[in-house]
């Protein structure tokens, strides 16, 4: 059976490591997704993997005859090249086998014997090869994959170059799916695809007659399709395995934290006896009187037997503190919370924003059309739509970064706004991490400083560093760490899983179902949406709907 070995990738971009001894092994049939933070190295790998990019020190092993295939997160063809010469290039491999096969056929009905048993047996080879990549039913195939991921409507004569973003990133996974490579690596796939799409590919995987390996921030994309899930640490960059799916990923992470905690604990109450069977034994010897005796020879050995016994044992915890306090489990950070400055009685009873008539076009292009709606004291919110729908708009609208053509946002005095944005805001590249976290916000310095390092969003090393220097899962981190500093009683957050390493956003969740005040969120992320609770608003054609089961 056809492997793909990976072992001991080693990959450094000057001082930075990016990947420390990555080693693991692909087989057929095996489904296993690729995580981490953004920055950690899983494009970076899938490229060393495909030749694309060489690794400091490791090797891949792939077995010659094998075949690749690799979906990038941007895709480019050729001027004048329609969507049917790429259909047609997707199936090279295919139709080169085609002519093998032929070809073998005609051999063998020329020879007997071994010579024929021989070439049967390469025939056999072939036809399983050419069965697995779908070539006996290759028009079904086309048309099926085309449907499934929603863009059988283009004509095929169509430019690929004139297709949207999201149409090319389609085309590039579907001309990916009908090469049928022995192993398939993707990056990102979900990106762009309605959820529709979503749960066909997740069948198609499933389904897939190869070894898949995917880099994905969708969770239940991951919970759908894998069997096994490789973390690349965000801190060692080294790569640890877990069996199952996304859920049971969680559950064995969930499982990993409370050990630490309970570690950190147990070294903490070692340390505090050391300390105290120090100080106490000290103290005694102090105060140490020995019985009476006549003889001075006899009551100077007593002194000194006592002085030698506490004298080990003051050591003796002396060594074992010290060998503690060397390599110490290190603090777990406290959850993730937001804090209001303001209960939800202090707005009144009111509405802490209400839109009136909202319009919004950007030339003939309808975003938003008579779009009316009251956040209450205690909504949530999540509003959802294909991309390019407004929802980002929308938000941007509510917080006065843009304007209506025509209707009114009424703000409750109150009311004091935090958000996320999508885009990643950056802020001034040569600050550093803390100047960017403590500019605007209100508060003692020092106290801030402490909360940020309590959260365990970024380690004291990391204050320093230049936000201009920061990857983009660590520039969503501090922009949530200025969130949670704020002390916002209303939330509107857009697209607020991008980017995120898994363990900080199912911690942020959290944070947020204890929320006590209003929540406004865009999002097209499916665990999100159903773990964030409240009410779904589906923007479409310009009009903001209550939707039911959108998912």
């Amino acid at each position: 059976m056809l492997y793909l070995s990976i072992s001991n990738i080693v990959k450094q971009f000057g001082y930075h490591h990016i990947l420390d001894g990555i080693s693991f092994v692909l087989n057929m049939n095996d489904r296993i997704g690729l995580v981490g933070a953004n920055g950690v190295g899983k494009s970076t790998l899938l490229n060393i993997i495909t030749g694309n990019l060489e690794a400091d020190s490791g090797t891949i092993s792939i077995p010659e005859k094998a075949r690749i295939g690799y979906l990038h997160q941007t895709f480019s063809a050729p001027p004048h090249t329609t969507i049917a010469d790429t259909i047609t290039q997707a199936h090279g491999a295919l139709y080169d086998l085609e002519t093998e096969l032929r070809d073998l056929e005609a051999q063998m009905a020329q020879v007997t014997g071994d010579d024929f048993r021989a070439l049967m047996h390469i025939y056999g080879d072939k036809t399983e090869q050419y069965e697995r990549m779908g070539g006996y039913e290759i028009d079904y195939r086309v048309d099926e994959v085309l449907a499934g991921l929603r863009i059988d409507h283009l004509p095929r004569t169509r430019l690929v170059n004139t297709l949207s973003g999201g149409e090319k990133s389609r085309l590039a996974l579907a001309l990916l799916l009908l090469e049928a490579p022995d192993f398939l690596l993707l990056d990102e796939p979900t990106n762009h695809l309605d959820f529709a799409s979503l749960t066909w590919l997740e069948s198609y995987i499933r389904a897939y007659r190869g070894g898949v390996l995917i880099v994905s921030h969708d969770r239940e994309f991951l919970n759908k399709t894998v069997t096994s899930i490789i973390e690349i640490d965000e801190h060692t960059r080294q790569a640890k395995s877990y069996r199952g799916n996304y859920a049971m990923y969680h559950r064995a992470k969930l499982a990993e934290r409370a050990k630490w905690e309970a570690d950190y604990a147990e070294q903490q109450d070692e340390i505090r006896l050391l300390r105290l069977a120090i100080k106490e034994t000290a103290h005694r010897n102090d105060n140490y009187r020995a019985h009476t005796d006549s003889d001075k020879h006899v009551l100077n050995g007593k002194i000194a037997t006592h002085a030698n016994t506490v004298s080990k044992r003051i050591r003796t915890a002396e060594e074992r503190l010290k060998r503690i306090e060397q390599h110490p489990i290190p603090r777990p950070p406290k959850p993730l919370a937001f804090r209001a400055d303001l209960s939800p009685l202090t707005l009144g009873g009111k509405y802490p924003i209400t839109a009136n008539g909202l319009y919004k076009a950007y030339g003939e292009r309808i975003i938003l059309d008579d779009v009316s709606f009251a956040l209450q004291t205690h909504s949530r919110v999540v509003i959802v739509g294909e991309n390019g729908a407004g929802k980002s708009t929308l938000l941007k609208i509510l917080l006065g970064l843009e304007h209506a053509d025509m209707g009114e946002i009424i703000i409750h005095p109150q009311a004091k706004i935090g958000y996320l944005d999508q885009e990643n805001t950056r802020f001034h590249p040569n600050n550093t991490l803390l100047e960017a976290y403590l500019e605007g916000l209100e508060g003692d310095s020092q106290q801030l400083k402490a909360m940020l390092l309590q959260s365990g969003l970024f380690y004291y090393d990391d204050l320093a560093k230049p936000v201009g220097k920061l990857s983009s899962g660590q520039a969503r981190k501090l922009q949530l760490a200025r969130l949670m500093a704020s002390r916002a009683n209303v939330l509107i957050l857009d697209e607020p899983t991008n980017f995120l390493s898994f363990d900080v956003l199912e911690e942020f969740e959290t944070a947020l179902q204890q929320f006590p005040m209003p929540i406004i969120a865009a999002s097209h992320d499916r665990r999100f949406i159903q773990q964030f609770g409240g009410e779904v608003w589906h923007l479409a054609d310009g009009k903001l709907q209550l939707a039911e089961n959108v998912i």
